[in-house]
């Protein structure tokens, strides 16, 4: 009797509920249910929720990650602000994106230089695009307001109006460049993206 009891409630109960919440949230939500992917044309090049670096300057970088943008290693750098390899860090990361965005320290967004808690926040800010223009722009050879069009566009606002702040999905920017421009992609192909 307990044996069999012990069976019903493991498969009866566990099994069938896994399997019936798995196949209804499947079919509500299969998007989100199969990783969020973003697509150029039918290729899968990455996820919507999972951060990605580019190292060619005609892309918008994400923020930094202690994680290297890998999902298996998802996590923040866990040193105090008073660490000061963090402090040392977070100089040196605030000059070469001065550098590279041709824009004063000072006005370097900070999330362009301190890591999310997971490591792969693929957001950033409106502000933290749009320091990015300029470069983007010029090594596109485009005009600054169309790039800049480009991330309003992709410009999401808070959930429901109110939940959260407005944010750029990297990934969704850079595949909206692309597709602006002659439509090939080079995301994921070759030296483009960093692994």
């Amino acid at each position: 009797g307990a044996v069999m009891l012990a069976l019903f409630i493991l498969l009866g109960l566990g099994l069938s509920y896994s399997l019936v919440a798995t196949g209804i949230t499947g079919a509500l939500f299969p998007a989100q249910a199969h990783g969020s992917l973003l697509r150029d044309d039918t290729r899968v090049v990455g996820s919507a929720l999972v951060a990605q670096p580019f190292a060619d300057a005609r892309y918008f970088q994400p923020r930094p990650s202690a994680a290297k943008y890998d999902p298996s290693a998802a996590a923040g750098s866990n040193q105090a602000r008073s660490n000061p390899d963090l402090q040392s860090r977070i100089a040196a990361t605030r000059a070469e994106v001065a550098a590279r965005d041709g824009i004063a320290p000072e006005a370097v967004p900070a999330e362009l230089i301190t890591q999310s808690g997971s490591g792969l926040d693929p957001h950033l800010s409106p502000a933290g695009a749009q320091v990015q223009v300029r470069r983007v722009a010029a090594a596109r050879g485009w005009p600054e307001q169309r790039v800049a069009a480009l991330v309003r566009a992709a410009t999401e606002q808070p959930q429901f109006g109110l939940l959260g702040q407005p944010r750029v999905n990297v990934l969704a920017l850079n595949l909206a460049l692309d597709r602006a421009g002659n439509g090939e992609s080079g995301i994921g192909n070759g030296p483009r993206q960093q692994h």
